[in-house]
């Protein structure tokens, strides 16, 4: 059995729109990178980027269930000694919504540099306008992901 490899020229890329609003955050993160790495597509191949693009809008209206808003922590580090600083996710969620969104997604993708690509097809936005109109995003349907 030989393994399948698409040719980029076969690839084609859709624009989705996903509304965020009242949406749980985790079977959110769970249905956009099923999306973005194109595990919906027949032609998925695991070793390359055949996903399709994402647009996440009204972030801030993302829940959490149970008492994840103040007991988990999203944690980053400055790379110096001691320089671990740590955010509850409410108030991440009340500052800045699509970073909590971003965060969630890429804890879901693979983490080499075929995770970034695909990572950079990503675009979330805390309210419910996006730039991206010319490329005639179409919602995404239920029975992806």
């Amino acid at each position: 059995m030989r393994t399948y490899s698409p040719r980029p020229t076969e690839i084609e890329r859709a624009w989705y729109v996903v509304d965020a609003q009242d949406e749980i955050l985790g079977r959110l993160a769970s249905r956009v990178a099923h999306v973005l790495r194109g595990k919906h597509k027949p032609m998925y191949a695991p070793h390359m980027d055949v996903g399709d693009f994402v647009i996440v809008v009204n972030a801030a209206g993302v829940q959490l269930t149970g008492s994840k808003g103040t007991q988990s922590l999203a944690y980053r580090h400055s790379g110096f000694p001691g320089g671990l600083k740590s955010v509850p996710f409410a108030r991440l969620l009340a500052e800045s919504p699509d970073r909590l969104v971003e965060r969630a997604v890429r804890g879901m993708l693979p983490k080499n540099s075929l995770g970034r690509s695909m990572l950079r097809k990503l675009k979330v936005y805390a309210g419910p306008e996006h730039p991206h109109a010319a490329q005639g995003p179409q919602p995404l349907p239920e029975h992806l992901a």
